[in-house]
């Protein structure tokens, strides 16, 4: 590696971001120990690390996993990857009930900014965007596959009230639950998301 882009390297440890996540492994030579990036333990110094491009080359070379920033755990973006599984699962669970960015980031014990913040690199889109394509996907299939009623299917999927249930299914797929029931599709579904 040149200097030019260890320095680069370097710099993205010492502000732990993630911009090398995935790309490069830090191997600390004077604890034999390799971590993410974005590793939250104290910077080594720049003469004590070696980057490698995988972990698996770190591992030859004698390194042993970091047990605080487990890069060999989660994929590519590990710890953060990890926190985004458990928020869809919370969402995924509570999709019918009122759900916030605080009440996700209380269950995980973590800020809401920081929930928000790791999610959306991760997937892409945010926690409230997720929760909206569960409650989607739910409602199609029930509006599908049950003869429950249009009321029922909004309380179902966590709408209270029949006309914005109404309202936001006819948003979300281009046309009402009725007409989605009689077999009328709009533009967007959960299953194209």
């Amino acid at each position: 590696m040149d200097q030019k882009l260890f320095d680069l390297v370097y710099e993205a440890v010492v502000n732990r971001e993630s911009t090398y996540e995935g790309v490069y492994y830090t191997g600390v030579k004077t604890t034999k120990i390799v971590c993410r990036p974005t590793c939250r333990a104290r910077t080594p110094k720049s003469t004590n690390v070696t980057f490698y491009r995988t972990l698996e080359d770190a591992l030859q070379a004698g390194f042993r996993p970091c047990k605080r920033c487990k890069p060999e755990a989660n994929g590519a973006l590990g710890p953060d990857a990890a926190l985004a599984a458990q928020v869809d699962d919370l969402i995924e669970l509570q999709y019918n009930e009122k759900l916030t960015l605080d009440k996700l980031a209380t269950a995980l014990v973590i800020s809401p900014y920081h929930l928000q913040r790791t999610y959306k690199q991760v997937r892409g889109y945010s926690p409230a965007e997720k929760t909206e394509r569960v409650r989607l996907q739910h409602a199609q299939q029930l509006i599908l596959e049950s003869n429950v009623n249009i009321t029922e299917v909004g309380v179902a999927v966590g709408y209270s009230s029949p006309s914005h249930f109404t309202s936001w299914f006819a948003r979300r797929t281009g046309v009402s639950p009725t007409a989605y029931r009689n077999g009328q599709r709009g533009g967007d579904s959960a299953e194209t998301k």
